[in-house]
């Protein structure tokens, strides 16, 4: 009779361990999916980022070109490069014949009024 009630208890306590460790098992379970899903909308998310960036506007630096060397080259190098010595310089011209085009339009319209004024504009254009 002994033996039975040891071999009882026996079974309890490992039925308790199996309780507790199948507890264990589902908590963990439930972390792991958990965990997956965070994961699956963090990867969402990075994807929607990716589509919808917006490449930010870039500041214009003025520099020179001998500043631009020493930046790439280091200041080891010392190298001069004048690029607008070697450039000749251009006077622009201003053509006088558009402006003479563009005029007072009040002054042609005595000239232009009826059908002579007419037949001249046509005869002019063409």
């Amino acid at each position: 009779m002994r033996i039975y009630l040891c071999a009882k208890e026996l079974c309890r306590k490992l039925h308790q361990q199996i309780d507790a460790v199948d507890d264990q098992r589902y908590d963990m379970e439930t972390k792991v999916a958990k965990s997956n899903k965070e994961i699956d909308d963090l990867k969402i998310k990075v994807q929607d980022l990716k589509g919808k960036f917006k490449k930010p506007v870039l500041k214009k630096v003025r520099m020179s070109a001998d500043a631009m060397l020493q930046a790439l080259l280091g200041s080891k190098h010392k190298v001069s490069l004048d690029l607008r010595a070697n450039l000749k310089q251009v006077k622009k011209e201003v053509k006088e014949e558009e402006k003479e085009a563009v005029g007072d339009w009040r002054k042609n319209i005595e000239d232009k009024a009826g059908m002579d004024g007419r037949k001249k504009m046509f005869e002019s254009e063409a």
